[in-house]
């Protein structure tokens, strides 16, 4: 049974790998420089890159059509998967169950325990989804083959081969999202090297650990600029169906003398000049918030407004 597994694997590879991958010159380039530069094997590299498998799918992801902005759903249809009642009750369990240890990572972080909850909660579910795909073979497509996001990822293919260096661990056997993230705060290469941290003092920083993730998420956000209390959104006084007179988005900030000109107001406290203008569409009407410096800290980590509400709303429900 284990050969034919075995054999399978092997075939796979053949029929999906790129017999002229290192063939190519922008691949050729990576190998030098991480030979040259950072004095990994060239055998070592060679043999990982050529038994990578090019995956058709990923790459069409980043060769269509793209618009900045649009990669955001309805807020109804988001809502249903990241504010449901089985990810509440999940992070709540969850929160009873590491309260020690989000309390530790509180108070050196000075990051608020229920925001980092809710981080682990939308993006892997605290551990139960973190992708099937091997990082490998993404980063290795996105990487090589002409894409609207390659320079990002031939970065971080680089990052995954010294993180995998650095970490003793084996990079066939790393699996992630479709975009090469990993672990319980899905985090690409690049930031796991950055902020990831061994917060259980077992000698490791494993972005597969629960409690390293807690230690890591808690990391980046006082890193990027977390104000522990600091307002994150409130709602506006806007009603209707559709809001037009400005772009709204998690990069979309504007003085708050400008918007209430328009007759846009917070319907509570809020102590900025400025503010981001955010969205969020419903079915039949629109609500419009107003995002603080605590919600430019929480998309720093995830280019989304839904992203942001999300974390925003699941942190005050639990």
């Amino acid at each position: 049974m284990i050969a034919k597994i075995l054999f399978l694997l092997f075939l796979s590879i053949n029929l999906f790998a790129d017999k002229n991958l290192l063939l190519k010159k922008n691949v050729q380039s990576f190998v030098n420089m991480m030979v040259n530069d950072y004095h990994f094997d060239r055998i070592y590299i060679e043999e990982i890159l050529k038994n990578s498998l090019k995956k058709e799918k990923i790459l069409q992801r980043y060769t269509g059509k793209f618009k900045s902005g649009s990669t955001d759903a309805t807020w109804s249809k988001y809502k249903k998967h990241t504010l449901n009642n089985y990810t509440i009750k999940l992070a709540k369990e969850f929160k009873k169950k590491y309260l020690k240890v989000l309390k530790k990572a509180q108070k050196i972080y000075g990051v608020n325990l229920n925001y980092i909850v809710a981080f682990l909660a939308i993006e892997s579910k605290f551990g139960k989804y973190t992708g099937n795909t091997r990082v490998i073979d993404s980063l290795t497509t996105l990487a090589f083959y002409k894409n609207r996001m390659q320079n990002f990822f031939y970065n971080e293919l680089k990052e995954l081969f010294l993180l995998s260096r650095e970490r003793g661990l084996d990079i066939n056997y790393l699996y992630g999202s479709f975009a090469g993230a990993m672990g319980v705060v899905q985090q690409i290469p690049s930031v796991q090297r950055k902020y990831g941290v061994d917060f259980n003092n077992d000698g490791l920083k494993d972005a597969w650990n629960i409690e390293d993730s807690i230690g890591t998420i808690a990391n980046f956000l006082k890193k990027n600029g977390w104000q522990d209390g600091e307002i994150v959104a409130v709602k506006s006084n806007f009603k209707g169906k559709n809001f037009d007179k400005l772009y709204c988005s998690y990069k979309s900030k504007y003085p708050l003398s400008k918007l209430e000109k328009i007759g846009i107001k917070p319907l509570s406290t809020f102590p900025y000049k400025w503010a981001y203008l955010l969205k969020l569409r419903y079915k039949d009407h629109q609500e419009i918030w107003l995002g603080g410096k605590n919600f430019g800290v929480i998309t720093s980590y995830n280019h989304s407004t839904n992203y942001g509400m999300a974390i925003f709303f699941l942190a005050n429900k639990i």
